[in-house]
């Protein structure tokens, strides 16, 4: 598909793919909303139309991506004013978009998979080279599938399944965890370092999933979900030292996907929903439909392309090569957690490959290592994908003053065990919903404890209620 030149897909028009989020909200909507259709889209029609401003933080990756921004029409028409970028505080319309909005208030996602702002969409992907074609619009279908459910650590987790690797990441990782106790053994820089490990045999199993419509992934993924699988794990595991990426048995090089946003909501009935949702990189394909005023998805980069590898790495795994109606591989790891049948909590966080890592940080502070969620939140977290073997951690300041730094003598003992230490300015956003389970019950057995929520600093965010 890109003729040797695996570039293409990272941006630009053949990097788009079919866009399933509207079809996917409007479908939940369908089976569980209580508001009018116009009630929730309406919201995003106005601020589309009306404005908002450029955050310290969006104008970072605005920067970040300025060349993408100028080469593109329809991003320069948006966010840019007399060849300059927006400066933070300028508000930033987008008058198509919210044309497209009111005619999805009006016609709902029919509008958009088999009507007009469709065919004026392919139009648009077209004239710049893309091959996306009302027909892939028209037999775009959503897939309902039952969530993860596994009991760790005294409580049910209930995460993403493949094509996400997210949810099964999760559970191999706290199941090898648990093997230590808690929290001594997760604790300090020696529950770090067993954290790291952990993670570095996730990354080394989780290239062996794929779409589990294409690909036989049920033995990995019982893998994964198994506790006699992460005791024998466990036991590669040394608390002196680490090992090279041949160690953990990868076979496959890792894609690298990226962005994401994420939302966590409780309402007043107790009611959870975990949603991760993703253009991939910052921008997408850098191709922003001018007729519509849809931004449109670089998705097609988390793919593995065939011969895609450098020299020294593993070669890229089949199990995620494309095909017609595929669904790439994903980091994604939105997650509920229950305490004897009771919410308890509800996680996820934007981030890319490092989102597994840090929702499984977070979640683990509270529920292992008795952190409050506040301060699991703001804790300083880790990263480590296999390959490269390097470990990453957090040392910055956010814009807001928000300082994060993994403590020196941490990283002294990690150095002492053999990492390689890289400091690293960003990392995940984590979004995290606390409930807590001393609060009265219904007459039907639920409890209606006191909600904490907290929304990560690291991007601006601030958590909403009423």
């Amino acid at each position: 598909m890109y003729a040797g030149n695996a570039a293409l897909k990272a941006s630009g028009a053949l990097s788009i793919a079919v866009p399933g989020e509207l079809a996917g909200l409007y479908e939940a909507w369908k089976e569980h909303g209580k508001l009018p259709w116009e009630r929730l889209v309406r919201p995003a029609e106005r601020l589309a139309e009306t404005g908002f401003k450029i955050s310290s933080y969006l104008y970072m990756q605005m920067e970040s991506t300025r060349s993408g921004i100028m080469a593109d029409k329809g991003l320069r028409n948006i966010f840019t004013s007399n060849g300059n970028l927006l400066q933070p505080g300028s508000i930033c319309r987008n008058k198509k978009l919210a044309q497209t909005l009111r005619t999805i208030i009006k016609y709902g996602p029919q509008a958009f998979y088999n009507g007009s702002i469709g065919t004026n969409l392919i139009k648009d992907v077209q004239k710049v080279g893309g091959i996306l074609t009302m027909k892939d619009l028209e037999s775009y279908q959503i897939k309902l599938k039952k969530p993860i459910f596994e009991k760790v650590l005294g409580h049910q987790i209930l995460g993403m399944p493949p094509p996400s690797s997210g949810g099964a990441g999760m559970t191999l990782i706290l199941n090898i965890l648990s093997e230590y106790g808690v929290p001594k053994g997760v604790s300090g820089s020696l529950g770090l370092h067993r954290f790291i490990e952990a993670l570095k045999h996730v990354f080394a199993v989780r290239m062996n999933l794929g779409d589990p419509d294409f690909v036989d992934v049920s033995k990995v993924v019982s893998d994964m979900l198994s506790i006699k699988f992460a005791k024998e794990l466990k036991k590669t595991i040394y608390d002196n030292m680490t090992f090279t990426p041949d160690h953990y048995g990868g076979r496959w090089n890792q894609i690298h996907d990226h962005g994401t946003s994420h939302i966590s909501i409780v309402d007043r009935e107790r009611n959870a929903v975990s949603m991760t949702t993703t253009v991939n990189s910052y921008f997408g394909a850098q191709f922003l439909s001018p007729s519509t005023g849809i931004l449109l998805n670089n998705e097609m980069d988390d793919f593995s392309v065939p011969g895609n590898c450098s020299t020294g790495l593993p070669p890229p795994t089949p199990a995620n090569f494309i095909r017609p109606a595929k669904r790439p591989l994903s980091s994604m790891t939105p997650t509920i957690v229950l305490k004897d049948g009771q919410l308890k909590a509800v996680v996820g966080a934007s981030g890319g490959a490092m989102i597994i890592a840090g929702t499984t940080e977070v979640l683990l502070n509270h529920i292992a290592r008795g952190m409050d969620p506040f301060t699991s939140v703001m804790a300083s977290r880790s990263y480590h994908q296999l390959t490269p073997n390097v470990l990453r951690y957090e040392n910055w300041t956010t814009v807001s003053e928000d300082h994060f730094e993994v403590p020196a003598e941490t990283r002294i003992s990690l150095k002492k065990k053999g990492h390689e230490l890289k400091s690293i300015t960003g990392g995940t956003v984590c979004q995290l919903i606390v409930h807590r389970l001393d609060g009265p019950k219904t007459t039907g057995g639920t409890i209606f404890g006191k909600l904490t929520a907290v929304s990560d600093p690291r991007k601006g965010g601030f958590p909403s209620g009423y």
